[in-house]
């Protein structure tokens, strides 16, 4: 895998987090891989809540077309 180099200016308090890691390179890179990660699984819920939530709806509006026959001859 090749690498790119960057010139970044972070907070002074991030700053001071990445002065006790050894490998900041690789700390950086993983901590943006997660936080990509956290945002793709995001979307995805997002996505698969509304897919349900419009599936719902197409079953409740399924069972309003088939209800009376659904009751017929059940008192």
């Amino acid at each position: 895998m090749g690498t790119v180099r960057m010139n970044i200016t972070l907070p002074e308090d991030v700053g001071k987090i990445l002065a006790e890691v050894n490998n900041k390179s690789a700390y950086i890179a993983e901590a943006i891989k997660e936080k990509k990660r956290m945002e793709d699984k995001a979307k995805m819920r997002k996505k698969l809540a509304v897919a349900y939530q419009k599936a719902a709806e197409e079953d409740y509006e399924t069972y309003k077309k088939w209800e009376d026959t659904l009751k017929d001859g059940i008192d």
